[in-house]
């Protein structure tokens, strides 16, 4: 059986979805509920949230990336919770245009391979009686057997909330919370979204606030009654580790490694050694393999160019041992990386790549890759699930490409990454591998 869970989603990006399972999440804590965090679909920045809120690690589920026997072994090994809630991404229906392992990446994909039920959170600006039409809809694709209710948002008074908790009703919707315009409490953003967890000034008091606005506001005890459990189905393990001793880059600049890759590679007995380049600290001189992971390498340009301990370290494990760059790590691993300001900086130099922020330009979907040759512990031919998203652009890449890389729907991607000896990268993000039949 899987834990009894919720999935909190809404009719689109937008409707407050982080900020309400930010503060629940808090909230179930505060009163000693040990709730067990995911995200839907591929996103790092939501689950960094998550695990300061809950004080658990969240784990993403994409079932466009995933099968199904990797999705329960992710949801059955996150044990020892009394309820899990998983974040959805976008609108409860939105993924892909084409199916992928076992779904298109939606919310409503999780819910129903988990038998967790939706609870809805409804942006109520600018409307009253007719969010109750448009939740009906939800309702009625979902099922009623998945349809939990709804938590209203931005509610502008209480008779606005009159007006839209009426209709929600006299349309058979059970109302769990209505919460009121709190514009203090939004989290600040950035070009990929929220600013990192890391980044984020003062953010345990933050979510304090949080989980007091939606305790107030949010029937607690009526979501607990209501989240379910589902039959589990078989499980699979998620991935072997690239190398026995592994450095990890990890900080303000590197932070995108996906939660369920790291616990894998643990629980497969490989030692995980974090690393900062950003203070200029050089990989472990026993690691088996690098790992830069992706991040916002093009904030901090001309920290890195000056951080010779790393960057010298980096041009000292290639010259025997793998070193693998994901996205903003791939960028590191070029000879330069222009700023938004136009200005190069001398970057590792183990690659001829050289990319540019100052011609933004949005690179953003699934991806499905087949690799030219081997790379991040991965023998040539190996084909993998993941993802894109950036606004760098390559300006030159004259070395092999790595891997031959399609969208969702089939088309080929122009990146397909690169590899010079024992250095590989791409803009490319693992989520997980494609396993057979």
């Amino acid at each position: 059986m899987t834990p009894p869970g919720l999935v909190i989603s809404a009719p689109s990006s937008g409707a407050g979805k982080t900020t309400v399972t930010l503060g629940l999440l808090r909230a179930l804590a505060e009163q000693g509920v040990a709730v067990q965090p995911f995200k839907t679909g591929p996103d790092y920045i939501d689950p960094a949230f998550h695990r300061v809120a809950a004080g658990r690690p969240s784990f993403n589920l994409d079932s466009w990336a995933m099968d199904e026997a990797l999705l329960h072994g992710i949801v059955t090994e996150a044990t020892g919770a009394d309820m899990a809630l998983a974040e959805g991404a976008m609108g409860l229906f939105d993924g892909a245009a084409e199916a992928g392992a076992c779904g298109i990446g939606a919310a409503a994909d999780i819910a129903r391979l988990m038998g967790w039920p939706v609870v809805l959170v409804v942006d109520v600006s600018g409307q009253s009686q007719s969010a109750a039409a448009a939740v009906s809809g939800f309702r009625s694709t979902i099922g009623e057997d998945l349809f939990a209710g709804v938590i209203l948002n931005r509610v502008a008074s209480l008779r606005h909330e009159r007006f839209v908790a009426d209709a929600m009703r006299a349309a058979g919707i059970a109302v769990l919370g209505a919460l009121p315009r709190r514009d203090d409490l939004s989290l600040p953003s950035r070009h990929l979204g929220l600013v990192q967890a890391v980044e984020h000034p003062d953010l345990d008091a933050t979510l304090t606030k949080l989980a007091a606005f939606v305790a107030e506001n949010v029937d607690l005890p009526a979501l607990r009654r209501i989240a379910r459990a589902g039959s589990c189905a078989d499980t699979a393990p998620v991935l072997a580790p690239p190398g026995q001793r592994i450095a990890l880059a990890e900080d303000a600049a590197f932070s995108f490694t996906y939660p369920h890759l790291l616990e894998s590679w643990r629980r497969a007995g490989a030692e995980i050694m974090p690393f900062s380049p950003l203070a200029d600290e050089a990989p472990a001189l026993d690691a088996d393999i690098v790992w830069l992971s992706g991040g916002y390498p093009e904030l901090h340009g001309g920290r890195l160019a000056a951080a010779e301990t790393f960057l010298n370290g980096l041009r000292h494990h290639a010259e025997s041992r793998p070193v693998h760059g994901e996205c903003g790590g791939y960028m590191v691993l070029g000879e330069a990386l222009i700023d938004k300001d136009g200005q190069a900086h001398r970057m590792a130099g183990l690659l001829g790549l050289v990319t540019s922020y100052a011609q933004r330009r949005l690179h953003l979907g699934y991806r499905h890759a087949r690799l030219i040759a081997p790379a991040a512990g991965f023998a040539e031919g190996t084909v993998l699930r993941g993802h894109e998203f950036h606004y760098s652009t390559v300006v030159a890449q004259p070395d092999a490409p790595l891997a031959h890389i399609t969208d969702a729907e089939g088309a080929t991607v122009a990146e397909m990454g690169s590899y010079r000896g024992l250095v590989s990268g791409s803009y490319f993000h693992l989520i997980a591998p494609e396993r057979g039949p």
